[in-house]
């Protein structure tokens, strides 16, 4: 596990239009940091007293004395908070979004560092500001500090969602999709995919995916 320097500068967004799904003043999915219990690869079980999700990759933070720590995601099977159980695929943390039969959706949210990084540039008052210091310490400074009336900072999210079908994840992406299903679920898929206002980001048409193939 690798520990997260926490630098004290904070900076303000004051444009925020983004072609992301949607924004978000945190860097973490919840709020406030909550106790968690981690399941590990090696089969060993944690109890966490403090741990959040970090929206940079959908990994799991969890906070140690005074330190932020990050956990190596490769070494976790799954993560349950309270209200929520987050499980790893790839190499990120999903939760479940609902079900179909036998098969799920599942989404993880993660920054979309592409815009978050365009929005950094565009602003004139960070251009003297290094763009690599920023992607690596400040948002981390951002889950633990109380920036008061600092409204105006907003990170650009995405949903990266993956289907679980036989046991087996793919991400929802038409052309993984194309590989993975056979000649008559592509023909079913694209029978959705042709309904108005289809969308890839909209979890009614990726469930309908679900409902119609076999």
């Amino acid at each position: 596990m690798k520990k997260l320097v926490l630098l004290s500068t904070v900076f303000f967004l004051t444009a925020i239009k983004v072609a992301a799904q949607e924004v978000t003043p945190k860097l973490t999915a919840f709020p406030e940091f909550r106790p968690a219990t981690a399941y590990l690869a090696d089969g060993k079980k944690l109890d966490i007293p403090m741990a959040n999700i970090f929206l940079k990759n959908s990994s799991l933070l969890y906070l140690s004395g005074e330190l932020t720590k990050e956990a190596d995601t490769k070494n976790l099977l799954r993560v349950d908070f309270k209200d929520r159980t987050y499980i790893r695929i790839d190499s990120v943390l999903a939760f479940q979004v609902d079900t179909v039969g036998s098969k799920a959706l599942y989404c993880a949210k993660v920054l979309d560092l592409k815009a978050y990084k365009q929005l950094l540039v565009n602003n004139s008052n960070i251009t003297n500001l290094d763009l690599n210091d920023l992607m690596t310490t400040n948002m981390l400074q951002y889950t633990t500090v109380d920036i008061g009336d600092a409204q105006d900072i907003h990170f650009p999210v995405i949903p990266l969602y993956y289907y679980r079908i036989n046991d087996k994840f793919v991400l929802v992406h038409e052309r993984h999709l194309k590989r993975f299903f056979d000649k008559e679920d592509r023909r079913r898929m694209e029978s959705v995919m042709n309904l108005p206002d289809f969308s890839w980001t909209n979890e009614k048409f990726l469930l309908k995916i679900l409902e119609v193939i076999k």
